[in-house]
């Protein structure tokens, strides 16, 4: 059974960073598209990033030149760097693990339904 937990997640004044981590365990990441959505309230949950097994990267418009998406598969780790945070970025972030447009962890994609496990999310709230 797959599980991810996310982990980073916190409090910030407006301007500052944040690193998310996602812990896998029950797949081999190396193989697997992965990614971070966020859910504010009232909204749906959007894909930020994206990042596939051959290490082609996606963002969002609204988190380009912010955010960096980057994996460690020896640790069945990856991350969400967040730098210059606003109040907008105030939502639940969960990370994701999924198939890919090639099947096979490949063809890195913003679209929800390319990815299929999920984890709890973790809070991050950004005050002015």
């Amino acid at each position: 059974q797959v599980q991810l937990v996310e982990s980073g997640g916190g409090s910030v004044q407006s301007g500052g960073s944040l690193r998310l981590s996602c812990a896998v365990s029950g797949n081999d990441i190396a193989w697997y598209l992965v990614g971070w959505f966020r859910q504010a309230p009232g909204q749906e949950r959007e894909v930020i990033a994206a990042r596939d097994s051959n290490g082609h990267s996606i963002y969002a418009d609204s988190v380009k030149g912010r955010f960096t998406i980057s994996r460690d598969n020896a640790k069945n780790t990856f991350y969400l760097q967040m730098n210059d945070l606003a109040s907008e970025d105030t939502a639940r972030y969960y990370c994701a693990t999924g198939d890919g447009q090639g099947g096979d962890g490949t063809g890195v994609t913003l679209e929800k339904s390319f990815f299929q496990s999920w984890g709890q999310g973790t809070q991050v709230t950004v005050s002015t």
